[in-house]
């Protein structure tokens, strides 16, 4: 029991409860389970974003870009379905996902072949990306009234209680378990990021791992290009500004480590969860948003604080007990 509590995301997990049942004596419907499940679905894009931001930071690298290709992805799509309002659904979420998956594609190709730094290479097509939404747009926005009803309708569509944006965040969440768990991919994503040599002489081709990384975030900042824009029922230059900082944020605060190698699916969705839980609380207790932004940076020190004292006190048990191993021999 005590191991359990001691785990990171068991923490965050009690955390969390506190919060809700500290809002809840200011806003007494807080609590209830319809408001719950609506904090859920709002923060559910976000949990996709970090999701494909955590599969690149395992590999020591960041995805500054992912907000920028849902902003391009999005806009293309969108365009796509006002001049062609014949075409099936599934096919503009098939467009969505492989265009997005396009762009990471050159990130990773940027960071593999030509050995760029990933933070350049992302901060660079960030504002690509962004300049390219503007050019494909003309500036113009697309609204509701030229997208088609099934393509605004299908996210809302509650099944079992729940929309069905939750439940594709909920099918995300349970594939990249399984891929990062079970999957070649994953162990070689958490060899590249937790020791990039030791993974070499393994015969991990770290290169093509981060690349593939580069490409699975990307198809998913596709994917959540559809859900931001059918939900939102509008699609301009700026749409999804600044989530990459959120997605970094809710990736550091689940226990993700920046250094890489290090966290969880289960840390990213709560790290998630936790943000979504204070945006959607401090507005109703009345809070500012300049001073919403502020508790939001205070949270992220504070996380990447915990984090490396973590991971120093690992290092240093590791030590110890090699030492203790060899005093034995």
């Amino acid at each position: 029991m005590a191991r359990l509590i001691r785990k990171r995301e068991t923490l965050l997990f009690l955390i969390i409860v506190v919060m809700i049942a500290v809002f809840s004596t200011r806003a007494s419907d807080f609590a209830t389970p319809s408001n719950l499940a609506g904090i859920f679905n709002d923060t559910a894009i976000l949990i996709i974003l970090a999701l494909a931001q955590m599969t690149v930071i395992l590999t020591k690298s960041i995805d500054l870009s992912v907000a920028a290709n849902l902003a391009f992805t999005g806009m293309a799509i969108a365009m796509m379905n006002a001049a062609y309002p014949g075409l099936p659904l599934v096919v503009l979420i098939l467009a969505a996902v492989l265009i997005g998956a396009l762009l990471g594609m050159i990130n990773g190709l940027l960071v593999w072949q030509l050995e760029i730094p990933p933070i350049v290479v992302t901060l660079g097509t960030l504002t690509i990306y962004r300049g390219m939404a503007f050019v494909l747009s003309g500036g113009a926005w697309v609204n509701a009234h030229q997208m088609t009803e099934t393509f605004l309708s299908v996210p809302r569509t509650n099944i079992l209680g729940m929309p069905v944006l939750s439940w594709v965040a909920i099918v995300i969440v349970l594939v990249m378990y399984m891929l990062l768990k079970y999957t070649q991919f994953g162990r070689s994503a958490y060899a590249t990021g937790g020791n990039p040599t030791a993974a070499v002489y393994a015969g991990v081709d770290t290169g093509r791992t981060k690349f593939l990384a580069f490409v699975l975030s990307g198809a998913l900042a596709g994917l959540s290009s559809y859900l931001w824009v059918s939900r939102y029922a509008v699609a301009y230059v700026d749409i999804a500004n600044g989530f990459e900082l959120d997605s970094v944020a809710a990736c550091v605060i689940g226990g993700i480590s920046i250094a890489g190698g290090v966290g969880s699916v289960a840390g990213t969705v709560l790290g998630a969860l936790f943000l979504g839980v204070i945006k959607n609380a401090l507005p109703v207790i009345g809070i500012s948003p300049f001073t919403q932004m502020a508790i939001s940076g205070t949270v992220i020190i504070l996380a990447v604080v915990f984090n490396a004292r973590r991971e120093r006190n690992r290092g240093r048990i590791i030590l110890r007990d090699r030492a203790a191993a060899e005093v034995a021999a």
